[in-house]
């Protein structure tokens, strides 16, 4: 793929005009993780550290949770280094596009699903010089929204549900709404669209059977399996044609 200039723009705000999109589903959920860690009797400060530190989404959910419930630390941090596994997919992924810079190991904490679906597909088009520069002001942008989000939640997210209800209602849905707006520009290829239907089916089928947790991981494995298949059917076609 050919690599085109940002012309007449910093890397660093094409980054993060490129990520405003993200936010619709970064701060309702964000300000659901801080309303749910002040309940489960973290401070305003402690929820706040968790998504400086931590940044991992669902993890909190699952951090905040099993600490409230008393679980032992070391049960806490296999659980939260487990559902972060696929982080070892996302980097080998994004390797080729990765110039060298020393700077790569630390912004690679600023590496969500939703930065990884962007940048997977925005690096690739950018020239070598501008990658460092659109990924940081990306993931900068995120992160930040996260943790503002996180605070608001924490300081005023009982407030906010109690005096607009449907606020409640609509914030779990957000990060679900925003993958889906991340996904649908590769229905327009059919082995992605092929995959991403089956995964859909088979997590929906798992999850009605009473396999909710494992719907998720069972799903997106035979989707990938699913996909190569397909390309590689597609690719060998053409070789031989």
């Amino acid at each position: 793929m050919s690599s085109t200039t940002l012309s007449g723009t910093s890397p660093w705000l094409a980054g993060m005009r490129e990520a405003i999109p993200l936010l619709g589903g970064y701060i309702p959920v964000a300000i659901s993780f801080g309303l749910i860690a002040v309940q489960a009797s973290f401070s305003v400060w402690e929820a706040v550290l968790i998504s400086v530190f931590i940044y991992a989404g669902a993890s909190q959910f699952l951090f905040v949770a099993m600490v409230a419930s008393g679980a032992p630390l070391w049960l806490v941090v296999v659980m939260t280094l487990l559902i972060n596994a696929r982080h070892m997919v996302y980097g080998p992924n994004l390797a080729p596009w990765l110039p060298a810079n020393r700077w790569w190991p630390w912004l690679m904490h600023g590496l969500t699903d939703q930065i990884f679906a962007l940048a997977h597909s925005r690096l690739p088009q950018l020239a070598p010089a501008e990658r460092v520069g659109w990924y940081t002001g990306a993931a900068l942008l995120a992160w930040f929204s996260w943790i503002a989000g996180t605070a608001l939640g924490a300081v005023a997210g009982r407030e906010l549900t109690q005096r607009w209800p449907l606020l409640g209602e609509v914030m779990p849905f957000a990060l679900p709404a925003l993958f889906l707006v991340l996904l649908a520009p590769r229905f327009d290829s059919r082995p992605w669209a092929i995959a991403l239907g089956a995964t859909t089916l088979i997590a929906l089928l798992l999850t009605l059977n009473g396999w909710p947790n494992a719907a998720i991981p069972l799903a997106a494995a035979c989707g990938a399996l699913l996909f190569q298949a397909l390309n590689s059917t597609r690719t060998g076609g053409k070789r031989h044609g």
